[in-house]
């Protein structure tokens, strides 16, 4: 791990939208709003390629960064506004008033920017350094919760690092990307006078239609629930990294559940979407590295893995695409934890992760009145599983005019026990998951990642080639590193087993 190092603040200042440019306002809290008050604020981080000095930065990347922002915040005023939580039976609201405005600061760094924006277990507390924080403001009996703040650090001659803290309930993924574009559009724009604004928000709340109650019943568990405690994690030996799947490594894994399907003669799961295989992947390698083999102890409990689906194109009546806000339903599928540590685990995984995406397009709506009571189980939970982001964003997307981002974190799944997914930044098609984990487990995962793709794509070979995937020879260990090494003496000595039981034997 690299040693620590110091962030020092060039500047502090705050961004306003321009003079008139955007109307005093007061948005009520729809139905898709209110459950993410339950939840810590999004911490993203861009890191960004940018080989000039601090001098050329606070020359002009700095005020630059500031203007661009300002003529960002004219559409996206709510996010220079506050949260107003005012006491009980009140409705929380999201209420933007001229003089309200973002605070930025300007920082320079001298850490490993390398280092930070990799791939490799890095110690999670040296991120926090460059995130910047929300205040909260207390009048009378109401608070005001600043809803965004930002940090713009520099690592001379390397990089820039662009981290944000804001809370969900003003914006989804999709309405936070749309944000970013828009900064980064106004930030390139400066040096192009055609450039074009393609985002526009709307914020008509009318749009949401609240047919069964949903407001009334969230709102009520937002009150019986508003004293509770946020949950102490330890992130004092806890490390965070990426891992990076392929189409390829995605078709292996959905050959080796097509063949084991068969092999049993059962119909393969019904959605084995791109995602899905993902996200059955590592709920496996996860709830493995979490519980290892202890079945007696934790067999017949449940596992949960939770994740939001887009409303736009699921709901029965229509909402524009420029609608900013929340539009974001939830789905939580389950299964008990002797079936994902069984030889089909993966299988099992995919199929009940698959019914309920599918359920959810069927209906939407259905059982929503259930989403905190049942989600209040995932967080901080390490026996279950929650999503962060969502690879369909195109976050990579997000070009200030310094290229793509060399690295998207996601820090505030440090204390939700989440997992972040994003699609990649160099794999057309592939899908980054971020984890956090204490270092030990995280190499457990590492192992159980890296080797079980090794057999299920060489499996995979042998069936597009027609083999006969019962009676093939286990594959010679390939030139495997890092956590994966404690495994490979283990794959070399099963000379003559069956790729199935090859992977088999790294899902048990």
């Amino acid at each position: 791990m690299a040693e620590s190092f110091t962030v020092k603040v060039l500047e502090h200042c705050y961004v306003f939208p321009p003079p008139n440019s955007a109307p005093e306002t007061s948005l009520p809290l729809t139905f898709f709003d209110i459950p993410w008050l339950f939840f810590s604020p999004g911490q993203p981080l861009f890191f960004y390629e940018y080989p000039y000095p601090t001098s050329f930065f606070t020359s002009t990347t700095l005020p630059n960064l500031k203007h661009s922002l300002s003529l960002a915040l004219q559409h996206y005023y709510p996010f220079a506004g506050n949260l107003l939580l005012p006491s009980q039976p009140a409705k929380p609201e999201l209420v933007y008033t001229h003089g309200d405005k973002v605070g930025l600061t300007f920082a320079e760094s001298g850490g490993d920017f390398n280092h930070l924006s990799g791939n490799h277990p890095r110690d999670v507390n040296q991120f926090y350094q460059l995130l910047p924080k929300l205040p909260i403001c207390v009048s009378g009996e109401k608070q005001l919760l600043p809803l965004l703040a930002v940090q713009v650090t520099v690592f001379p001659n390397c990089g820039i690092c662009i981290g944000l803290t804001y809370h969900y309930v003003a914006a989804d993924g999709r309405t936070f990307n749309n944000f970013m574009k828009t900064w980064a559009w106004y930030y390139c724009g400066l040096r192009d006078s055609s450039f074009p604004i393609k985002y526009l928000p709307s914020y008509d709340r009318s749009v949401i239609i609240d047919t069964d109650g949903l407001e009334e019943i969230f709102l009520k568990e937002w009150w019986n629930r508003k004293s509770s405690k946020e949950t102490v994690v330890d992130l004092s030996n806890m490390v965070r990294a990426t891992f990076v799947m392929s189409l390829n490594d995605m078709e292996s894994i959905k050959q080796w559940i097509i063949a084991q399907c068969r092999k049993k003669n059962q119909s393969p799961p019904i959605h084995l979407s791109p995602s899905v295989l993902v996200c059955a992947f590592v709920w496996v390698c996860l709830l493995k590295t979490q519980v290892g083999l202890n079945e007696k102890c934790f067999g017949e409990d449940p596992t949960y893995f939770g994740f939001n689906a887009g409303g736009i194109t699921r709901l029965d009546y229509p909402v524009p695409a420029t609608y900013s806000g929340n539009c974001l339903g939830f789905g939580r599928s389950m299964a008990k934890i002797k079936e994902l540590l069984a030889d089909e685990g993966i299988v099992v995984a995919a199929d009940v992760i698959g019914s309920t995406v599918k359920k959810l397009d069927r209906a939407f709506l259905g059982g929503a009145e259930k989403w905190i009571s049942e989600w209040e189980v995932l967080i901080g939970s390490e026996l279950h599983v929650l999503v962060s982001w969502s690879p369909k964003l195109d976050l990579y997307e997000t070009d200030f005019g310094w290229g793509k981002p060399r690295k998207i974190e996601e820090i505030s799944i440090d204390r939700m026990r989440a997992i972040s997914m994003t699609e990649s930044r160099d794999l057309k098609g592939g899908i980054e998951v971020g984890l956090a984990l204490p270092k030990s487990k995280m190499d457990a995962f590492g192992t159980f990642f890296i080797e079980v793709l090794f057999a299920a794509a060489s499996l995979s070979a042998v069936l597009a080639h027609g083999g006969d995937y019962e009676h093939s020879p286990a594959p010679a260990p390939g030139p495997h590193s890092g956590a994966a090494s404690a495994g490979l003496s283990v794959v070399g000595s099963m000379v003559g087993a069956s790729l199935v039981s090859l992977v088999a034997y790294y899902l048990q």
